[in-house]
Order: C-alpha cells, then structure tokens, then sequence
C-alpha cells in the first residue's frame, strides 16, 4: 500500500485480530500487512468508534477509482470468506480497510504490479453502532 491514511479500531477488533495472527501457522506477507495496519491504528472503546469507520464484520460500499467499479464487501475473519462480497481482513483490501473512515482512499499493489485505489463511500453496517460486540 502505498498511502497510508489514518485508521481507527477498536480494543476487542485488535485483541482478536492479535489473537488471529499469533495462531497463524504461516506468518507471511499478509500477516504482515495486517500486523503493520494494527500497529499504526488509534485504538478506541467499541462504544467510542464513530459509525463511519470500518471495523470487523462492518459492510462497506466502497468504488474503485481508475474503472469507476462499486463494491459492496463484508471485512471478516479468514474463516468466514465463503459468501460473495466477503473479504478476509488477511487480504491485502481486507487489511487496508481495517479502520477507514467515509471518504477516506486507499491503494495497493496486485500481485501483478497494477496499482489499484478504492474510496470508501459508506458504512452501509458497523456491527458496534449496531450494538452487536460479541460476533468474531
């Protein structure tokens, strides 16, 4: 990724995605990534994250800037990734999403060295302004 916007999560998204990393067998790039986004975040209370920030389990509409392209994705644990429209926070967009905020741009580099950046339009659901905290 090459820019690096500011990015807030919450303490419970950072103790289980810090769990998640310690169990990985394999602790390559994109354990990486996502410890680096981790370590770089303000980190709040579940009750403290303003509802346009990006946290686990969070839908997202978000446009690919360079084709114009709408998503709609779900940022979830790596075993949860089945369904269409759900990205593993261990991709590399799962983890540049990790604590976006409405607005806010992100870039990063496919494996085929294409450049790609996503604005992020809306937080269509957060699962904190939602009140739901226990789902993982």
């Amino acid at each position: 990724m090459s820019s690096t916007p500011a990015i807030i999560i919450t303490r419970l998204d950072l103790q289980r995605l810090e769990q998640l990393l310690d169990e990985l067998d394999d602790y390559g790039p994109a354990a990486e990534a996502l410890h680096a986004e981790l370590a770089r975040a303000e980190v709040v209370g579940h009750d403290e994250v303003p509802a346009g920030v990006v946290t686990m389990n969070s839908r997202v509409h978000c446009r690919e800037l360079g084709s114009g392209k709408d998503y709609h994705l779900t940022l979830v644990y790596p075993h949860e990734t089945g369904p269409e429209g759900n990205v593993s926070v261990l991709a590399p967009v799962g983890s540049a999403l990790l604590g976006l905020s409405v607005g806010q741009h992100i870039q990063w580099t496919l494996p085929n060295g294409k450049v790609l950046e996503l604005e992020l339009l809306a937080v269509e659901y957060q699962p904190e302004a939602a009140g739901e905290y226990q789902r993982n």
